[in-house]
C-alpha cells in the first residue's frame, strides 16, 4: 500500500494527526536530537575559536609583523585601490584552528575509539547460538550422566 496515498485518502483532521505522529517519532529519534547537540555545540565553538583568532592570536601577530598595528588595517594599495587582506588572513588562521581541531577529534580521537571497539569486539567471542546453547546443554547432561554411572 502505497503511504502517501493512504495519508491523502484521510479526513484532514486525521491527516495532521498522522503528520504530527511521523514528525514526533523522527524529531525524537536519538539521531536526530544528538545531531541538534552536535551543532549547537559547534556553533558555540566555533564562536570561541573566532574570538580567541581575533582578540589573541592575530593580535599577537601584528605586534611581531613590521608596520600598522592592528592586523584588520592591513591592506595593500593597487593603482589607487584598497585589498583589504588582514581580516582574510584573520579567517583563514580561523578556519585553520577549526580544521586542525576537527581532525584530532575525528581521525585520531574517534579514531582511537573505533580501533579499540573493534579490537575488542575481536577478541570477545561471539554469542552462541540457540542451537549451539542445546547442544552445550545436552553435552553437558551426558558428562553428568557418565560421572554418575
Amino acid at each position: 500500500m502505497n503511504p502517501i496515498k493512504s495519508v491523502s485518502s484521510l479526513e484532514p483532521t486525521k491527516k495532521a494527526a498522522t503528520l504530527l505522529e511521523e514528525f514526533k517519532t523522527f524529531a525524537f529519534k536519538g539521531n536526530v536530537i544528538d545531531l541538534a547537540v552536535g551543532v549547537i555545540i559547534g556553533a558555540a565553538f566555533a564562536k570561541i575559536v573566532d574570538s580567541l583568532v581575533k582578540q589573541i592570536i592575530m593580535p599577537l601577530v601584528s605586534v611581531v609583523m613590521p608596520g600598522e598595528h592592528s592586523y584588520v588595517n592591513w591592506k595593500w594599495v593597487i593603482n589607487g585601490k584598497e585589498i583589504p587582506y588582514g581580516q582574510f588572513l584573520g579567517e583563514v588562521v580561523n578556519f585553520l584552528i577549526v580544521a586542525l581541531v576537527l581532525f584530532v577529534f575525528i581521525a585520531k580521537f574517534l579514531g582511537g575509539v573505533m580501533r579499540f571497539k573493534k579490537e575488542e569486539a575481536a577478541t570477545a567471542p561471539p554469542p552462541l547460538t540457540k542451537d549451539q546453547e542445546l547442544l552445550a546443554e545436552i553435552r553437558d547432561l551426558l558428562k553428568k550422566e557418565q560421572a554418575h554411572s
